[in-house]
């Protein structure tokens, strides 16, 4: 059976376990230790721990850090049940209406959530201490995981309809429920935790060491001594070149975790969504450097890349071409590429331009 941690949280321009189950399989052995430097929903790292690996996670995206900690660093089921009920004792003694400050977008919210809903939830905002609590930290993962979705699909989800991979923009929506006569879904957000909680945790808890990091993978040779071994692999997909930006397409889930009550760009990340072909290979030359600076001895390296408006071949040879900043040995052992038949844009963008090739490439370290 699949663990059903895998999909706590679904997320936008992720890919399957199959990726880093395949090249674990190859490249490592029970015991090696795994970096995934642009971790996403931590889909590497879990897998590796799956897998009796040892793993290094990193983002920048606050999002990414909750989803991908609360997985590698699980709390037991029962610590979990314990906290929510305690939050909801604390909850119902409440005599005054808990509010916040929901400008510009208080429509949106309006019509995204039910009063009772939103009450809820702006509650748990303020509660859940996702960075330091591991119960909390599960929490707020589950809730990320549910906080909008496809309502006609499914009752687990607590907005009005929504996509559940991205938070569509404020305006968008309205106008979107306006059209349609919309109304949010009656959810009882605690209710509807305790059955999700029951449902993830069915398949265990898996043990294993883990190191997850928020912050630029830039500064990761910083936190090398908190590494759980020395770095033997690393399973990556940074962000693609001008495809999406998580501040924009995250901005709800980035609400929940204490952000502004609407999308930004540039907030979080100097490298969100970049457009500009020179700075991109930047950032991929900075990635180089950094991997200098935290890999063994001899250790392999796997990417995934996706393009649209270029060829297969000119990203495999740009990345070769950029890894020789390392002034290490380094040997393109592999690469391959698949076409993507079905893209996640055509969820909620049909028609447009998204992804249309993936290269894998595997490098390995001297």
């Amino acid at each position: 059976m699949r663990h059903r941690f895998h999909a706590i949280c679904p997320y936008f321009a992720m890919f399957p376990e199959s990726f880093p189950e395949r090249w674990l399989s190859l490249l490592t052995k029970p015991g090696d230790t795994v970096l995934d430097p642009f971790s996403g929903r931590g889909t590497t790292a879990f897998q590796a721990v799956l897998m009796n690996r040892k793993a290094v996670a990193n983002d920048i995206n606050p999002v990414a850090f909750c989803v991908t900690k609360a997985k590698v660093e699980a709390a037991s089921r029962d610590s979990v049940v314990a906290r929510l009920e305690r939050l909801e004792a604390q909850f119902r003694s409440l005599s005054l209406e808990v509010t916040a400050d929901l400008e510009p977008n208080a429509e949106f919210f309006r019509m995204a959530y039910h009063a009772g809903t939103l009450r809820e939830l702006l509650f748990l905002r303020s509660e859940l201490n996702w960075r330091d609590s591991a119960p909390d930290t599960m929490l707020a993962a589950i809730i990320l995981g549910i906080l909008h979705g496809e309502t006609d699909r499914s009752s687990r989800y607590l907005s009005s309809q929504m996509p559940r991979t991205i938070s569509t923009k404020p305006a968008y929506s309205v106008r979107w429920w306006q059209a349609r006569g919309s109304m949010p879904p009656i959810r009882d957000v605690f209710a509807t935790l305790r059955r999700e909680v029951e449902f993830r945790y069915a398949t265990g808890v898996p043990s294993g060491q883990a190191t997850v990091v928020l912050g630029d993978m830039r500064e990761l040779h910083r936190r090398r001594a908190d590494f759980p071994g020395p770095v033997r692999c690393v399973i990556t997909s940074p962000p693609y070149f001008d495809t999406t930006s998580f501040e924009e397409d995250q901005w709800l889930r980035l609400w929940f975790l204490g952000g502004p009550p609407h999308p930004s760009r540039g907030r979080v990340s100097p490298d969100d969504r970049l457009v500009d072909r020179s700075r991109y290979w930047g950032m991929m030359l900075d990635f180089w450097r950094m991997l200098s600076g935290v890999l063994d001895d001899s250790a392999d390296v796997v990417v995934r890349l996706g393009g649209k408006d270029t060829r297969p071949q000119e990203v495999v040879a740009q990345l070769e071409a950029s890894a020789a900043i390392t002034r290490r040995k380094v040997t393109l052992a592999h690469s391959e590429t698949s076409l993507i038949a079905r893209r996640q844009t055509n969820a909620f963008r049909p028609g447009s331009a998204g992804v249309k090739f993936e290269v894998d490439c595997h490098f390995r370290f001297e």
